[in-house]
């Protein structure tokens, strides 16, 4: 199995190449999570990120989770997160804190686990909706279901985190496995 840090940096780079071939004219489309669309979904995404690298790195983010945190360039909101994201993972000792979440402080090694759920999933999420699907690093979600299938996974599946675990083909690709056990709706994609 990858270390969690080295999931991380390949989970932001897919996450990259989708965000880079994201259209303008595709902010608006809906996603797979319920109310949001594309832009909704990065700018949580981005705003996640930039919040975790602040976390890890003892400083301010500057703003609120769900503040705008795209402006007029997505793409380089992004890249930006994804840059302060993966040198803040990579400090020395960066899994061995706790790391306060808005739903209280876990071990960073709990923390490293929940972003990189949060990068991949949301990426895999703005795949479906902008038809980048080809993009989407099926061996990191097959990694990530495997950890998740091993877990008390439970506490997670509340409103606004993730539902109740949905069917899926044995045979689909791991990244509508992990999508479905997540709870998403991945059916009509």
């Amino acid at each position: 199995m990858t270390p969690v840090i080295d999931q991380i940096g390949r989970a932001l780079d897919m996450t990259a190449a989708i965000v880079k071939g994201i259209a303008h004219d595709r902010l608006d489309d809906p996603t797979l999570c319920p109310g949001w669309d594309v832009r909704a979904e990065l700018n949580h995404l981005v705003g996640g990120m930039r919040i975790f690298a602040a976390e890890l790195t003892g400083t301010d983010a500057g703003a609120a989770h769900e503040d705008d945190w795209l402006g007029a360039d997505p793409q380089a909101a992004y890249t930006l997160a994804a840059d302060l994201d993966r040198v803040a993972w990579h400090r020395p000792g960066a899994l061995d804190g706790t790391v306060r979440l808005g739903f209280g402080a876990v071990p960073g090694s709990m923390a490293a686990l929940i972003h990189l759920t949060e990068v991949l999933v949301h990426g895999a999420d703005l795949a479906l909706a902008t038809g980048q699907e080809h993009l989407i690093d099926e061996e990191s979600c097959g990694e990530l279901l495997t950890i998740m299938r091993g877990m008390d996974f439970d506490a997670f599946r509340r409103p606004g985190m993730f539902g109740p675990a949905l069917p899926a083909a044995d045979e689909a690709p791991a990244h509508r496995r992990l999508l479905a056990f997540l709870g998403r709706e991945v059916a009509h994609c």
